[in-house]
């Protein structure tokens, strides 16, 4: 499927990690992880090419498959103005064909080698990934070196992909209950820079202006070796890989110097409240954002341990309070970065928290509710006990998901990590992070980031249904 993946009207989210601070560029191989690490330990080799391909190669045999991820360095937040959408839409324009490989015979060479292969659009990246047995993976790394040299863009191609992204618009956002209410709205609302809060899925006048023109220049822009990563994990051979990647992606031209964006967000002094009309929702909804710490403070990882507390599974504060004890809603679900989780983006986030709830509740009861369960977290200390609980649950998550047979999470998070900190051995030193957060660095961090000035609320109202509430909230410290 070449759509953004994971997006729905019910998106819930897991975090699973976190950064240190940045290592120095070169070729190295990933350190053991410290004391508390678990005895957690990937393999990791990192290299540079001279065109400035960053390569991650991460050798495990226990699965006789390879799995190959290329990632660039561009996502919604650098799409031009009046082009929303468009990084989504050059995501399919990829897909089309390239030099040596026509429309429909790069699927037909994963395929008959008896593998997968897709892609995704994310705030930060694009990403491009295969899972194939390890005999057919120099032919998939010519494929993809074939496709970032040579795309096959032509005005039939762009005319035909616009119209399957404006079908996917249609289907996922206008023409669904709840649409883009949690992961497109709500961050419209919450945040102030136009490169965070625009209609990331685009807007239908946006993607029919859209040029051929436009589509190569974003892909010179964008799509070129200095600005994106090579992971291949599985049952490799590590120098003979690398000895691949240079042969076939060696001799493409590096890409000019990409330009600086802005995407910094202001500080949030003032609580804000939004309401949004559904025709086709069947019930009321309610979502609640708050601006994240900036990405690998101590307060980063603080917070994504109050996700946890707060949200993350049945025996979550937020669960217990909304669903098992006022009985508003079913389920309550969200976490740090809907469209991936709490790591592999660069830049502001938020953390989110949504539910449906029956119509015979007002939004002042829900909000009633739900604030008085985050008041319960910035006023009083959670306990050792609780706070080891939550990285229990957090740490399990995240050994899940990298520890699984197609490989997928692990070269995300060694992806991640080389395009946006030049260090793929972080995955090492995850857990090290956590081991670090105290309740005391719990509560103050609670304390700043949960204030009810730093966040926004969007209430989902039926057609027809009124006037809305007054807000709830406001100005608070």
């Amino acid at each position: 499927m070449r759509i953004l993946e994971g997006l729905a009207a019910g998106i819930g989210a897991v975090a699973l990690a976190a950064c240190q601070p940045a290592g120095t560029p070169g070729e190295t191989d990933g350190a053991a992880p410290p004391a508390g690490a678990g005895g957690f330990t990937v393999d990791v080799s990192y290299h540079s090419l001279d065109n400035g391909l960053r390569v991650v190669l991460s050798e495990d045999d226990t699965v006789p498959t390879a799995t190959v991820a290329v990632y660039y360095g561009v996502g919604f937040r650098n799409e031009p103005r009046g082009r929303t959408g468009f990084a989504h839409l050059f995501e399919h324009l990829m897909f089309q064909g390239s030099r040596n490989l026509p429309h429909g015979a790069f699927d037909t060479l994963i395929y008959g080698a008896g593998g997968v292969n897709n892609g995704s659009t994310r705030y930060d990246f694009t990403n491009y990934y295969e899972v194939v047995p390890a005999n057919a993976l120099e032919a998939v790394l010519w494929a993809e070196a074939d496709r970032m040299a040579f795309p096959d863009l032509d005005a039939d191609q762009l005319d035909n992909q616009r119209e399957v992204v404006r079908n996917e618009v249609f289907v996922n956002v206008i023409n669904q209950p709840y649409g883009g209410w949690i992961w497109i709205d709500l961050p419209m609302a919450a945040n102030e820079n136009w490169h965070n809060a625009h209609n990331f899925y685009g807007d239908l006048t946006d993607l029919d202006a859209a040029s051929l023109a436009d589509a190569q220049a974003f892909f010179d822009r964008y799509y070129a070796p200095s600005n994106a990563v090579v992971v291949v994990a599985g049952d490799i051979d590590k120098g003979e890989t690398l000895g691949w990647i240079e042969a076939y992606f060696g001799h493409i031209p590096a890409g000019d110097p990409l330009p600086e964006i802005d995407v910094s967000e202001p500080r949030q002094e003032a609580g804000k409240f939004a309401v949004m009309e559904d025709a086709l929702a069947n019930r009321p909804a309610l979502a609640v954002a708050y601006h994240m710490p900036e990405r690998g403070t101590p307060e980063y990882y603080a917070m994504i341990l109050i996700d946890q507390l707060l949200l993350q599974g049945d025996d979550s504060r937020l669960t217990r309070a909304v669903v098992d004890e006022a009985g508003y809603a079913s389920d309550v679900f969200g976490g740090i970065n809907l469209l991936g989780n709490a790591f592999n983006y660069d830049g502001p986030m938020l953390w989110t928290a949504g539910l449906i709830h029956d119509s015979e509740f007002t939004v002042s009861e829900v909000m009633t509710a739900i604030d008085a369960t985050i008041e319960g977290i910035r006023t009083e200390p959670v306990t050792q006990a609780d706070l080891d609980r939550a990285r229990t649950k957090l740490l399990s998550d995240f050994y899940g998901t990298v520890d699984t047979a197609t490989r997928f999470g692990l070269v995300d998070l060694l992806a991640a990590f080389a395009l946006f900190d030049d260090d793929p051995g972080r995955i090492n030193r995850i857990a090290g992070g956590f081991a670090q957060v105290t309740p005391d660095l719990v509560l103050a961090t609670a304390r700043e980031y949960l204030r009810p000035a730093n966040r926004t609320v969007l209430e989902v109202r039926l057609a027809g249904g009124g006037d809305a509430a007054a807000a709830p909230g406001g100005n608070g410290e």
